[in-house]
């Protein structure tokens, strides 16, 4: 019987355990310590900007304390891209406010600029001034910075990126998740790299750190005795965990080679397969680690559908997934604000990630091979 190959698995790189076994010999495995430290220097390094990195025990958080230091509360509205994991949307209704959601444009995938002004002005036509803009670098494919970042400007709203899939991505040379006011990113056991699971907030002064890590330590006040003058949260990354992140961190840059050559195997796989098109970047301004490869499927051109390759997969435990489903077509915020078009629907409608792991073996791509060409009649 053949192996699961699965859609995106963890990649140790060989050093983790060193940094564990350190955190274990020093007694440092509580949410603080060297690894700690060091993890958020190794990602400030590899970032190659003047930023600030606070390491935190998920994506999730990340968002969730960049939209508290936005000044995000209830009954405000924050503007998000609507073709995303939940995980983008989730923190605003932690806040009590409400998600607006925004269609994606067909280059990138990502938030559509026009859509954005388009939601921005009507917005503040109904008396609702938008807190912030919360833009995704979907599958690691960096968003047009320049234009939704000028429509942002232009309104004075501050930009928070969810780089969770990006780390390693840039546009135009500078890395995703250092051009907004805040960035976060994700080292969830599927992404590039991995803490198992993990996330980091990054920010542009120390000042904006330093108070991510006081509401991430259940903001405890600078007093002998427990006091606490603010709500705060159990976010923080442990030193055991980040041990994990610093021996990933040595690796990073094979990883994303090895995922852009993911993306490269299956622009050549399907090359000459009429319908199909696989998801990579419009311009030389975009550098994507390519996370996980996707393609979108016309099936009047093809003559397939997505769930017609999704299901063949299936049945070789091979394993593929839809596109993200839309936030505005979500159960939970079917009554969420939505401006744009059909550009996201569509692309879940006919879109589907492929195994785009750094350690699938030629063995693995050649089951996929085998597979796609028996569904295409190649």
């Amino acid at each position: 019987m053949n192996s699961k190959i699965w859609l995106s698995s963890p990649h140790m790189g060989g050093n983790e355990l060193k940094y564990i076994h350190e955190a274990f010999d020093a007694n440092w495995v509580a949410p603080l310590g060297p690894n700690v430290n060091g993890f958020e220097e190794d990602l400030s390094t590899f970032l190659n900007q003047e930023v600030y990195v606070a390491a935190l025990s998920a994506g999730t958080a990340a968002l969730h304390l960049a939209l508290i230091e936005c000044g995000v509360s209830h009954g405000d509205e924050v503007i998000c891209q609507s073709m995303t994991f939940s995980a983008s949307a989730n923190p605003i209704a932690y806040q009590g406010a409400t998600p607006v959601f925004v269609d994606s444009e067909k280059d990138t995938w990502n938030i559509c600029p026009v859509a954005l002004e388009e939601a921005i002005q009507d917005r503040i036509a109904k008396g609702k001034t938008p807190k912030a803009i919360i833009a995704v670098h979907l599958y690691g494919m960096p968003y047009k910075v320049e234009e939704v970042h000028a429509v942002a400007e232009k309104y004075k709203i501050p930009v928070i990126e969810d780089a969770a899939e990006a780390l390693g991505s840039t546009y135009k040379g500078q890395a995703a998740g250092t051009f907004g006011r805040f960035g976060a990113l994700s080292f969830n056991g599927n992404k590039i790299i991995t803490t198992s699971g993990g996330g980091a907030l990054v920010c542009q002064s120390k000042e904006d750190k330093d108070k991510a890590v006081f509401l991430a330590t259940q903001a405890r006040d600078n007093a002998p005795h427990y006091q606490h003058s603010h709500i705060g949260y159990n976010y923080r990354m442990s030193n055991i965990t980040a041990g994990i992140g610093r021996g990933q961190m040595e690796v990073l840059i094979d990883r994303v080679a090895a995922r852009r050559a993911m993306n490269k195997f299956y622009q050549e796989l399907f090359a000459d397969i009429d319908g199909v098109t696989v998801f990579t970047e419009p311009s030389d301004d975009f550098y994507s680690n390519h996370w996980l490869s996707a393609i979108v499927i016309d099936p009047a051109i093809a003559g397939k559908t997505r769930e017609d390759l999704r299901l063949a997969f299936l049945e070789d435990d091979i394993e593929s997934r839809p596109l993200w489903k839309p936030m505005h077509m979500q159960p939970v915020f079917v009554d969420a604000p939505y401006y744009g078009g059909t550009v996201a629907e569509k692309l879940f409608d006919n879109g589907l990630c492929l195994p785009s792991g750094s350690n699938l073996t030629d063995e693995e791509r050649a089951r996929i091979t085998a597979k796609v060409k028996e569904v295409f009649g190649k």
